[in-house]
């Protein structure tokens, strides 16, 4: 068994916690526990995203780091006869990943696991095998109960939260993890080490390291704690498509785990701020800091709901390559989140009112 670093156990303990949108609780506690070590005030919005302030230069620009609490999953819809459940998909699940994958019904009487199935293939007629079978009409989940009322014994009701089932673990090249909630436990990490990072350094500004809520079913969480905080800079840190695996072309997807965070030049909600851009890049460039720039057409990030507040914030969303995201297991580099915080830190730090200045209108 590998021992794991002090890294790896906050990795670990942020994706092992359970956290749909909605329900980020769990998530939100553990990185409670490890980002109040080094911020100065910790707290919460109304909806639940977790605000950590850490202050370089009193009254200095407000730079926002935001990694979001929620992971994919389902929401308990119905109860049948037979004590099958029924679900609602929260964020985007594509269905030739759910069959057969275990899940954890999450209820007030604790944990149950479960399965998703749906009718055999065996007993399908030839022209449906063939068919995708969709996750709202064909799917359900099955708890082992006989009947409705014995899964309602064992505390499942409509609402319950659904997250799909994948331990942490060490890939037998070390630097390769993998894990569930990936997307975007990642990014609160970032934002829990960048903090981290500065806790003995001068800084010219106040740095906010959050972790938003309900970002996989609208930046919903982005929105209010940004309104919180009212940030003249903001990163959105997430997860980004890595295109290093069979069948998938550089016209599709560029990025490589291992060769750097990506920098978005766009994404479907957000196009990323020139002058911040620009001095992202140069940065990384003077400190040897390897990045791959990339672009999402399809999805979005916290970016998008950060850049809209107030008058407007000059907004830039970092991301780390990682393998089948939105399903239940994915695969990142550990470099890559070592080198996303080593650029947004050195970035951080030539961030004073006068730099904010001349790149906002740049």
């Amino acid at each position: 068994m590998v021992k794991l670093t002090e890294t790896q156990q906050m990795l670990k303990d942020l994706t092992d916690a359970n956290g749909v949108p909605g329900n980020e609780q769990e998530a939100r506690d553990i990185m409670n526990q490890y980002i109040s070590l080094y911020a100065d005030e910790v707290t919460t919005d109304n909806l639940g995203s977790l605000i950590a302030k850490k202050v370089g230069k009193a009254g200095g620009p407000k730079v926002m780091v935001a990694g979001h609490l929620d992971e994919i999953g389902f929401m308990i819809t119905q109860i049948d006869d037979r004590g099958f459940l029924k679900f609602q998909p929260l964020g985007g699940w594509w269905e030739q990943v759910m069959l057969a994958q275990r899940v954890t019904v999450m209820t007030n009487k604790g944990n149950i696991t479960g399965v998703i199935g749906s009718k055999p293939p065996h007993i399908l007629p030839a022209d449906q095998r063939k068919k995708m079978v969709e996750k709202k009409k064909d799917m359900f989940i099955d708890i082992g109960a006989s009947n409705r009322e014995e899964a309602e014994s064992f505390g499942v009701r409509p609402g319950d939260s659904v997250v799909p089932v994948c331990d942490f673990t060490v890939m037998n090249n070390e630097k390769l993890l993998m894990a569930k909630a990936w997307d975007n436990r990642i990014g609160c990490a970032i934002a829990i080490e960048v903090l981290k990072q500065l806790k003995d350094s001068d800084h010219p500004n106040e740095v906010y390291g959050v972790g938003t809520v309900q970002e996989e079913v609208g930046l919903r969480g982005a929105k209010t704690s940004s309104q919180a905080i009212e940030p003249d800079i903001g990163f959105s840190v997430d997860v980004g498509i890595a295109g290093d695996t069979p069948g998938v072309s550089k016209a599709e997807a560029q990025a490589e785990i291992g060769k750097g965070p990506q920098i978005l030049v766009y994404d479907a909600s957000l196009i990323s701020h020139k002058g911040l851009r620009e001095l992202v890049v140069d940065t990384a460039d003077a400190e040897n800091i390897p990045y791959q720039y990339d672009a999402m057409a399809a999805g979005g990030t916290d970016g998008g709901a950060i850049q809209l507040t107030a008058n407007g914030v000059p907004a830039l969303s970092i991301c780390i390559p990682t393998r089948y995201i939105h399903t239940h297991a994915g695969i990142l580099n550990q470099d890559d989140f070592d080198n996303a915080v080593k650029l947004i830190v050195a970035v951080i730090k030539k961030l004073d009112a006068e730099t904010v200045k001349t790149l906002t209108f740049k």
